[in-house]
């Protein structure tokens, strides 16, 4: 799976209540999910958001409560990929059940800016920024992982393989 966007850069820490502050909890409707996305570190996402972008973040993306909203808020806003230095272990599931597809890389934000255009071979781990002639390596997903974000999510995954008599 192949996917190309620009980069839009956060930091360190970024917890699932700048993702999709709680207030918006009340609601699973993943387009008011999505207009209010990242508000509270960034008033302008979902203004400046593109279908295709790619989030770029520090280490700990997705800290803090294990809300199912925040991978899909992103999901919605139209954001095709994550790629972080490191995921919380509970966003990275969530992230990978609603087919969010993510990578892990180190020292990303070191060599990544906002704006960068980026291609991303997830069935290889491999970002390119082909304007600036830049390869990166990270780990790709096992293929059973790569089946389900490919699927849309794991119910969408497991609604594919249940053959009706």
């Amino acid at each position: 799976m192949k996917l190309k966007g620009r980069v839009l850069k956060y930091g360190d820490n970024v917890d699932t209540d700048v993702i999709i502050p709680a207030r918006y909890l009340n609601t699973s409707n993943p387009d008011e999910l999505a207009r209010h996305c990242m508000e509270d570190i960034d008033p302008d996402f979902a203004s400046k958001v593109k279908d295709g972008d790619i989030i770029v973040a520090g280490k700990n993306f997705g800290s803090g409560s294990s809300r199912e909203h925040a991978p899909l808020a992103i999901k919605s806003a139209g954001v095709s990929c994550v790629i972080a230095e490191s995921f919380a272990r509970i966003f990275y599931r969530n992230a990978i059940n609603i087919g969010l597809p993510i990578l892990e890389c180190k020292d990303v934000t070191d060599r990544i800016e906002e704006g960068d255009l980026v291609e991303v071979d997830l069935n290889e781990g491999k970002i390119k920024l082909p304007e600036k002639n830049i390869n990166i390596d990270s780990t790709p997903f096992p293929s059973f992982m790569q089946e389900i974000i490919k699927a849309g999510g794991l119910i969408e995954k497991i609604k594919g393989g249940i053959k009706h008599a």
